[in-house]
């Protein structure tokens, strides 16, 4: 029985995250979680997961209500007490679920400790997959992605030697405009951006999604987790989100993971740590895969993806500035103050601008807040 601790209890990942260790209660036993602004979910997860013991929320005003209805449980609050609940709280896995740069400063505590996390929380290679990498090599924990892209890659490369691997190929689904053209997005609002066509998601990933920050996101996270260059990791459009990911061979066959897009198959992977029984398909060609459609990524539509390239090239601190220049200029669209096609403008003037420095912990937090109060003076004009 492996205890879990749950960041981000109350949103889509989390949620079913919920739902595979109920299916697997044998194997697994809830005993931490937090919950950001949601409280009112609280009790439904603690009724279902009656062993935990520990739960972290946004704000301390909530804390003497929830106390006195439960006195078993030892609560904490805020950012400081996501790194309490992480430094506190006795498990076997962490679930890191939060949504953007929140999620990494509990993932290099986790490390810290030794722990095995499972990783959905992108910004946390995004911004320091530099010191993520450093503490793995010195023997600080283990990570496994939760990502339905990462698994696929992971789960293929574990059919295929490395001098047989040409190229990782991420699919995209290219999010709520793939059919709009160019010219086309300068008018779309933020509700016709959130009807992503295949994945049920939270607002800011799937904003993501649409300007396909995302997949630069992944092609970051990729390079970190699995140790390959830009050069050998491609986009490849593909409507249906079937074919997770792809690895291209030398004699230019493909293994792919194939499957209906549901994150509860990633979401087990990961929590078993990759010892779930899994086939990865091995195809000739594309043309095999006669029911799917795919097309080649178009990058003038989505400059997203080669900014974040940019970000990579230059490393360091930039990575940092990247993340939190998109984070700002999302939530500024999702609030109408910004129109779509400025998202990406926004992002390219910050780096354009940035002083890199060495990835540490100090240097990331640092960059990422004064990109922050750089951008809301900017926007707020």
């Amino acid at each position: 029985m492996k205890r879990i601790l749950l960041l981000g209890a109350s949103g889509s990942i989390g949620q079913q995250t919920l739902d595979v260790i109920s299916s697997n209660s044998e194997h697994f036993e809830l005993v931490a979680f937090s919950v950001g602004e949601k409280v009112d979910t609280v009790a439904t997860i603690i009724r279902l997961h009656p062993s935990v013991k520990y739960i972290c929320i946004k704000h301390r005003e909530y804390i003497d209500i929830l106390q006195k209805q439960n006195p078993d449980i030892i609560f904490f609050s805020g950012d400081e007490g996501l790194l309490k609940i992480v430094k506190k709280a006795p498990y076997d896995l962490v679930v890191n679920a939060l949504v953007g740069f929140s999620g990494f400063p509990p993932t290099i505590a986790a490390l810290k400790k030794k722990a095995t996390i499972c990783l959905a929380n992108k910004e946390s290679l995004v911004v320091g997959g530099e010191i993520v990498n450093r503490l793995l090599k010195k023997g600080y924990g283990k990570i496994y992605p939760i990502d339905s892209e990462h698994v696929a890659l992971a789960k293929c490369l574990s059919q295929a030697k490395k001098d047989q691997v040409k190229k990782l190929i991420l699919t995209a689904s290219g999010g709520a405009f793939r059919t709009y053209r160019l010219e086309q997005l300068s008018d779309v609002k933020a509700e016709d951006a959130l009807k992503h066509p295949t994945w049920q998601m939270g607002a800011k990933i799937t904003i993501d999604s649409a300007t396909m920050m995302n997949k630069g996101f992944e092609i970051i996270e990729a390079h970190y987790l699995f140790g390959y260059g830009l050069e050998d990791i491609e986009v490849l459009m593909h409507d249906e989100s079937h074919v997770h990911s792809l690895v291209k061979l030398e004699d230019d066959s493909f293994l792919a993971d194939i499957s209906h897009p549901d994150m509860r198959l990633p979401i087990t992977y990961a929590l078993f740590e990759g010892q779930t029984k899994f086939e990865c398909a091995r195809i000739k060609s594309l043309k095999q895969l006669d029911n799917y459609h795919f097309h080649d990524f178009d990058a003038a539509k989505y400059p997203c993806v080669a900014l974040a390239k940019e970000a990579l090239k230059m490393g360091g601190t930039a990575l940092a500035v990247l993340n939190a220049a998109n984070e700002v200029a999302v939530y500024a669209f999702l609030e109408n103050r910004i129109p779509f096609l400025s998202i990406a403008k926004i992002i390219a003037k910050e780096l354009n601008y940035v002083k890199v420095k060495r990835q540490t912990i100090r240097n990331v937090i640092t960059s990422d807040r004064l990109t922050r109060l750089h951008l809301r003076k900017v926007i707020g004009n």
